[in-house]
């Protein structure tokens, strides 16, 4: 038992209470660490499954098609200004061949399709330096006639569109007037070409519209057709 003294200030007395003292048992604090410590790695585990999971999912509903690499990716057809600074005579219109290919001068044949501006750059100034050191080389492109989509079917102006900028399949629908009262919203495909192999992708028009299902509504790549039925 534990006292406790209680003094009065009138008559100056003590008294003595007594009081029953009832110690923790260390057992039960023991049990209670020990408990809070698996309910803390119960939730870092939880929460690593959690991130696990989402990564998967993440990963599963990827685009189709995947988005191109960053910058204008060149195609046959592109016309490109090439200019080598100071100069003169190494400045010219050149035009991407329909193999991909383009020549220049000190710089022979090379491959330009599927470069970006600036790896053609790279790959040019590389080339050109061998005879002209520090050599500076810019290229631009004037005219994108190589990047372009399709849009088929029943849509208000089919037709083949420039790629200008990140499209997806919506856009693409916009671009071409949208859809017709008599178009088979649910039914739309997108043919997508690439490494000589050509797949189909399903496009549901009323889903994407609610919101719902928006991985279908993937970004467009040179040459991809949007087929309206």
């Amino acid at each position: 038992m534990a006292d406790i003294r209680l003094t009065t200030v009138e008559g100056c007395n003590e008294t003595l209470i007594k009081r029953p003292y009832n110690p923790v048992p260390v057992d039960n604090i023991r049990r209670k660490n020990e408990t809070g410590s698996r309910g803390s790695i119960s939730m870092k585990r939880f929460g690593l499954m959690l991130m696990l999971i989402l990564a998967r999912v993440t990963a599963a509903s990827g685009d189709p098609a995947q988005a191109p690499a960053e910058g204008y990716q060149l195609q046959p057809g592109d016309l490109l200004t090439v200019n080598v600074w100071k100069e003169t005579d190494l400045q010219s219109e050149v035009l991407i061949r329909p193999d991909g290919g383009i020549s220049f001068a000190l710089a022979g044949d090379m491959q330009a399709a599927g470069l970006t501006t600036d790896q053609l750059r790279q790959e040019l100034e590389t080339r050109v330096r061998k005879l002209v050191p520090d050599a500076v080389v810019t290229v631009s492109v004037k005219s994108p006639n190589g990047n372009r989509i399709f849009v088929i079917g029943k849509v208000n102006h089919p037709g083949d569109f420039p790629l200008l900028r990140p499209i997806d399949v919506m856009q693409a629908i916009s671009m071409a007037g949208g859809l017709t009262p008599f178009a088979s919203n649910n039914h739309i495909r997108i043919l997508h070409r690439e490494g000589g192999k050509i797949s189909s992708y399903r496009f549901r028009y009323d889903q994407v519209a609610k919101g719902e299902h928006l991985q279908q509504n993937f970004l467009l790549q040179s040459g991809d057709t949007v087929i309206v039925p």
